[in-house]
């Protein structure tokens, strides 16, 4: 089972639905309390459903991050979780950079996650911080009372230009 976050323009969230089921023939979407953002839950391997959407013509698509984990809005929880998915991916000596956006008013700080989280992988994992272009991404999504957390690198994240 895949979990994508989907970002798409304000008030296209139908049109992107109708893409993802499209593009990834079995999908469960699932609005949140933010307009122009979608979850997406397919049976399709991580690698075959970002490829399928990388190949399909969208036209309201903004971005497709491949999630590791849903938790709890908790600040602990959070830093918990990912750093148990970061000490599955992340090599010693490998560069990562932590990002968090943070919706909702459950967690005070995105900010302060960044950076507990950053010095947990830099010390236990002895990986590097690289905030330019780092090999790894850890993205904290915080939607309210549920988190998605993705240690992605850079090519497993489709963008695309969309107009609005």
């Amino acid at each position: 089972m895949t979990l994508l976050l989907v970002t798409v323009p304000t008030g296209r969230e139908g049109d992107a639905a109708l893409e993802l089921e499209w593009a990834l023939d079995k999908v469960q979407i699932k609005r949140t309390d933010w307009k122009g953002i979608l979850i997406a839950e397919t049976p399709l391997s991580r690698n075959e459903a970002v490829g399928r959407i990388r190949e399909f013509e969208t036209q309201s698509i903004f971005k497709v991050i491949p999630l590791d984990a849903f938790v709890k809005s908790e600040k602990n929880e959070i830093i918990r979780r990912a750093g148990e998915i970061a000490r599955k991916k992340i090599k010693p000596g490998e560069s990562f950079a932590v990002r968090c956006r943070k919706r909702g008013g459950r967690i005070k700080s995105g900010k302060e996650i960044e950076i507990e989280l950053g010095a947990r992988i830099k010390e236990e994992l002895e990986a590097v911080v690289n905030l330019s272009s780092p090999m790894w991404y850890v993205l904290i999504e915080i939607l309210g009372k549920k988190t998605g957390i993705a240690v992605v690198k850079a090519e497993e994240i489709v963008k695309r230009e969309v107009e609005e």
